[in-house]
């Protein structure tokens, strides 16, 4: 499994957050009316939804294969934040401090941007991000 498929894993197997995420927790791709359509509901309008992104990777010092990974959580939802606020939090418990998935040293919350509006899919965002420590 990739560290992807792993983080991937921990937020779509705890019960919690996808009770929170409704329009569920898609990687690899946008939230899109037709790429994700599950993201939306009969009238095409977002649910509460997250989409994991992978950013810049590079070496840890003096580690010859360790790495630090940024990881980037996008929270969606059509109007107000109470259920990506949750969600929020809930990623934070899952992953702040933690190991997920083989090769994880240790996992570090790095920023949120809070109260936020998408323009393009007209709702709120909230983004967090993580700084995941591994070997490659």
């Amino acid at each position: 499994m990739t560290i992807e498929n792993d983080l991937l894993a921990s937020l779509t197997g705890d019960a919690t957050l996808t009770a929170a995420l409704m329009g569920g927790v898609h990687s690899d791709t946008q939230i899109d009316r037709s790429l994700t359509p599950a993201a939306f509901d009969a009238n095409k309008e977002i649910l509460p939804c997250a989409l994991l992104k992978m950013e810049v990777e590079s070496p840890v010092p003096p580690h010859p294969r360790g790495s630090r990974k940024f990881v980037v959580v996008y929270l969606y939802q059509r109007v107000g934040y109470a259920e990506i606020r949750a969600a929020r939090d809930r990623i934070y418990v899952l992953w702040h401090e933690q190991k997920v998935g083989e090769k994880v040293w240790q996992i570090f919350h790095a920023d949120d941007v809070n109260d936020q509006e998408d323009g393009a899919l007209e709702c709120s965002l909230i983004v967090s991000r993580y700084v995941v420590y591994r070997l490659r």
